[in-house]
């Protein structure tokens, strides 16, 4: 590697880390405003120095155990073509099990689950994070309180009414403010370090052993507040695809648990001294003078934060979308450079309005701790279980080593998951209600997707012969390409019909698509186009994209040149069939059910769009069909 190129690299390689510090690690690192007042909080750990030592070693270790160990150094090897996420996770796991059906099936409404709570935390997350940067202005003084709730919905509104124009603008601060953040909070740790710097014996595993020893019930207790520490935690294995692994991993161990550690064991040290703090032990950690300045920060880390979960719900729904889990939703793109930045506004305000629900029903950042965790926890072991199935049936390790390998793990994210159920009455339940909705959703457009493969498959006629007959006298061939899209390869599209029985005319090229969707991020260029020759200046065609391509048939149909007839744009129209679904009593699925699908069906974005068709170009045929 040349000088200039080991340049190059060195600055492409921490431009990502800060990328990353701004986008992953957001969440998790303003977890230091409320992690620790909710453990001691809680009334459940007495104010003794054996028990904040014990405490703190306990956050140091889940953090070491979790994050460093669990999705640093294990989970981000797990990547499918070098995306990350539950999504990517699922797929991977779902394909390497492909030939044990049964078993596929159990994985895809699990991993299904898990992203479905991905939408309970990111209406929790931005809610609490912005929350309890907020109420830091109570501390300034106890008549701020008032203004606390309607200062953060104002917050929220602006930081959803932004969305629209795309993060391409600031997400160039997003790194550095981050960072800054990073630095404020391990110069706060120190400043309280520095008066008592035998806090830092709690490094020690020993305190956390003894702790749990001594204090079995209580720890099990606690472990719903001590899992707020590692929230965010997901985050670093959904982001791979954007930063890579290395910068990643960079951030973490050179920034993030650094000042993490040194702020937690700052927080401890102000406890040992003033227990008084306990009612908000972070912004107590703050001189007067900067208490003003770091609410600031505190919020604009928050912002940040709630923003990179934001975007991330973004880019599941189209991976879901794209894996036919969810109908078509508006996608617009924010960004002419990057694909990857898309904006959805049926997402946006539908986490909105139940942001807003979140924070009017819970009032405090305390309250929303309650209902924080559950899906967390959930997630987390959802992820640990898929990982398994990755490591033993796509990289073929022995049984022996995957059970250990993530065995252990398992059994602390059990632990996390069943001491937080005991939040579910107290606002538990609030995310798990989000994420079962969504579910039903889900599950309910697979369901009546299949059963409307059934119906059609079985009452359309077999294109091939159907050709054969149509040209034995055929009808008024017309100059120019039509392009007839199908969800069904084989089969007569309806708008043929339609086209044939009210136009009575064939185009002099004819092209029947259909695009499938695979469980692997992307689908090069060169394995984009499937074609089969039908005889009679027809063609059948498949376009493959991956879960996180962007559609775009024009452009693939462009990649056919030479292999068909000139396809000119001007003289090329695309039809497709405009179904309307009709819910009827007996078979397929229950009645509310069938007409939940049918709602979704007749709401869903034109396909004109998704697939990025030229609107001036589309023509339209409608028909009903039976479920």
């Amino acid at each position: 590697m040349s000088g200039s190129d080991l340049d190059s690299h060195k600055s492409s390689l921490a431009s990502l880390t800060l990328g990353a510090i701004g986008v992953v690690y957001g969440d998790i690192g303003t977890s230091v405003l409320y992690s620790i007042k909710e453990v001691f909080g809680s009334g459940h750990v007495a104010f003794t120095p054996d028990n904040v030592m014990g405490i703190l070693s306990i956050f140091f270790w889940t953090l070491t155990f979790i994050v460093s160990i669990k999705y640093v150094m294990l989970v981000l090897r797990a990547d499918n073509n070098g995306e990350g996420g539950l999504v990517a996770m699922l797929a991977l796991a779902s394909s390497s099990v492909r030939d044990k059906p049964r078993l596929r099936s159990i994985l895809l409404v699990v991993g299904i689950f898990g992203t479905c709570l991905f939408y309970g935390d990111g209406v929790i997350t931005p809610a609490i994070s912005v929350l309890s940067a907020v109420e830091g202005l109570e501390v300034v003084s106890p008549n701020f309180k008032r203004y606390v709730i309607p200062l953060t919905l104002i917050i929220l509104l602006c930081l959803f009414a932004v969305q629209k124009r795309g993060t391409g603008g600031i997400g160039k601060f997003f790194g550095p403010i981050t960072l800054v953040w990073f630095a404020s909070i391990a110069a706060l740790g120190v400043y309280h370090i520095a008066s008592n710097p035998a806090i830092l014996w709690a490094i020690s595993p020993y305190y956390a052993v003894h702790f749990i020893w001594e204090q079995p019930g209580t720890t099990f207790l606690i472990l719903g507040a001590v899992v707020l520490c590692v929230t965010g935690g997901e985050a670093l294995y959904a982001d791979m695809g954007h930063f890579g692994k290395k910068p990643i991993r960079l951030a973490w161990f050179g920034i993030v648990m650094p000042c993490l550690t040194l702020n937690y064991f700052g927080q401890g040290a102000l406890l040992l001294t003033e227990p008084s703090a306990v009612e908000n032990p972070f912004f107590n950690m703050a001189p007067d003078w900067a208490l003003i300045p770091l609410v600031i920060l505190a919020t604009a880390a928050t912002v940040i934060a709630s923003q990179a979960l934001i975007t991330g719900a973004f880019s599941v729904t189209k991976q879901v979308i794209q894996l036919g889990f969810l109908p078509r939703l508006q996608v617009q793109h924010t960004s002419e450079k990057d694909t990857g930045q898309i904006f959805m506004p049926f997402v946006n305000w539908g986490l909105f309005v139940w942001i807003v629900l979140a924070v009017v029903m819970f009032k405090t950042s305390s309250n929303l701790a309650a209902a924080y965790g559950i899906a967390v926890c959930t997630d987390m072991l959802i992820t640990t279980v898929l990982t398994f199935f990755v490591i033993r049936y796509a990289w073929k390790y022995p049984l022996w080593l995957c059970i250990s390998a993530t065995s252990v793990f398992f059994v602390v994210d059990l632990a996390f998951w069943s001491s937080n159920l005991l939040k579910l009455v107290d606002g538990g339940w609030f995310p798990l209600f989000i994420g079962g909705m969504i579910l039903v959703l889900m599950l309910t457009w697979r369901d009546g997707r299949a059963l409307l493969h059934h119906k059609t498959r079985n009452e359309a006629m077999e294109l091939s012969s159907f050709l054969d007959a149509l040209f034995i006298a055929p009808p008024t061939r017309v100059e120019g390409t039509a392009v007839f899209l199908t969800s069904e390869d084989g089969i007569v599209p309806n708008a043929m019909l339609h086209n044939l029985k009210h136009n009575k005319v064939v185009h002099a090229q004819n092209l029947f698509v259909s695009v499938r969707s695979h469980e692997v991020p992307w689908i090069a260029e060169n394995q984009r186009i499937e074609l089969t020759d039908m005889g009679h200046q027809c063609w059948q065609v498949k376009i493959h994209y991956g879960f996180k391509d962007d559609p775009d048939v024009p452009g693939a149909l462009s990649l056919l040149k030479g292999q068909v007839g000139s396809i000119d744009p001007m003289s090329t129209s695309f039809f497709l069939s405009r179904d309307s679904i009709v819910p009827t009593v007996g078979g397929g699925m229950a009645q509310w059910r069938e007409k939940l699908f049918a709602q979704m069906y007749l709401n869903a974005s034109a396909a004109a769009d998704f697939l990025n068709l030229p609107s001036n170009s589309v023509v339209e045929m409608g028909s009903k069909i039976e479920i």
